[in-house]
């Protein structure tokens, strides 16, 4: 995925953007960063350090779930979401996965724009992240990790790991789980306005 971000910067001509980046997103705009570190004006980590993790358990059951609104054949966000009201009771959190559902173009039932399969047996590593090594590859370039509070994927004791790899790193912590955007989308903009205007 970082391969894909860094074509799109090239065949756009995008000169020193900055990326922003949630989850695996966020992996992908730190391996960007640490990849090209001059080529990027800012960075912004939302909820993920650089560091192989875990994923929480809510994964795989998410997984379960966008499985059984393609097997259901809905064709509307609220059939989608009486489904996912199984595997999630926030609305806001519900809401954002359903993001990732398109309409099959000859069907139009609400599908997975990546299919289910490449997804679940890539659940494994999804959470791995290629850089080890802080003397082979740093971005010195402003950089703001926000973490929600009442997620475990940014703790205090990789905030060291993320000082080596991104030492113009400041934090913004965010009362709520990893879901920041979703669960607590103003404060996240405020988060990201400060930081643009230090």
């Amino acid at each position: 995925m970082a391969d894909d971000v860094q074509e799109f910067i090239r065949d756009h001509n995008i000169k020193l953007p900055g990326l922003i980046g949630h989850s695996m997103g966020a992996k992908v705009a730190m391996t960007v960063a640490l990849r090209s570190p001059k080529s990027l004006e800012a960075l912004i980590s939302v909820d993920n350090a650089p560091i192989d993790a875990n994923l929480a358990s809510d994964f795989r059951k998410y997984l379960e779930g966008m499985r059984e609104i393609e097997e259901a054949e809905v064709k509307k966000q609220a059939e989608a979401d009486q489904i996912l009201r199984k595997y999630e009771d926030a609305l806001p959190i519900r809401q954002f996965l359903m993001t990732n559902l398109v309409k099959a173009p000859h069907s139009g039932f609400l599908r997975l724009r990546i299919p289910i399969q490449t997804l679940a047996s890539s659940l494994g590593n999804m959470g791995d992240f290629p850089f080890k090594d802080s003397d082979e590859a740093r971005y010195k370039g402003p950089t703001l990790f926000i973490r929600g509070t009442r997620s475990h994927y940014v703790a205090d004791d990789v905030l060291p790991v993320i000082g080596e790899f991104f030492p113009r790193f400041i934090i913004r912590d965010i009362d709520c789980g990893h879901w920041v955007i979703s669960e607590q989308p103003e404060a996240f903009r405020q988060g990201e306005r400060d930081f643009h205007t230090l």
